[in-house]
């Protein structure tokens, strides 16, 4: 069962395990809408591709369509609103993603879900969702939720009180 513990800017969840992960990224999704970006933080092993299966499971995505596209950088999931899965920890530079158009993803049509952020640098959009993922135990993963931009408070309003019901 998920755990919510809260802070006034930061909510945190523990999850404790991939089910609950895949909950915990479905009830995400349920808030998500056309231009919204999630930026995923955390070391390898933490959980962001599982947590991106809940997220395109919540959207309509079959949880095994999604893979971490590591070696392409970008998978894009093509339904009533797109998905974009961007998977960043190849990226050596942030300006070697300039060349791929990111901004087009980031601003557009489709909902985008970025593994690895921590490596955009400077190029980090101003607003987004950010979810940090430790590794709690082998099982566990605690996450902590925090918004950037006035959209973005409300959106994590919603889902802290969607989970937490």
């Amino acid at each position: 069962m998920t755990k919510i513990i809260s802070h006034p800017k930061i909510y945190s969840l523990l999850s404790l395990g991939v089910s609950d992960t895949i909950k915990i990224g479905k009830a995400i999704a349920k808030h998500l809408n056309k231009g919204d970006i999630v930026c995923l933080f955390g070391n390898l092993g933490a959980g962001k591709t599982v947590l991106v299966k809940g997220i395109a499971e919540g959207l309509g995505i079959k949880r095994n369509e999604i893979i971490s596209p590591t070696f392409v950088l970008i998978h894009e999931y093509k339904r009533d609103i797109p998905l974009y899965h961007f998977d960043l920890y190849r990226l050596g530079n942030p300006k070697d993603i300039l060349g791929l158009g990111y901004e087009e993803y980031f601003f557009n049509d489709g909902i985008t879900v970025i593994e690895w952020a921590k490596r955009l640098k400077y190029l980090l959009p101003g607003e987004f969702l950010k979810i940090e993922l430790l590794i709690k135990t082998d099982s566990e993963r605690l996450f902590k939720l925090r918004a950037f931009g006035r959209h973005y408070q409300e959106l994590l309003k919603n889902i802290y009180e969607n989970i937490r019901h």
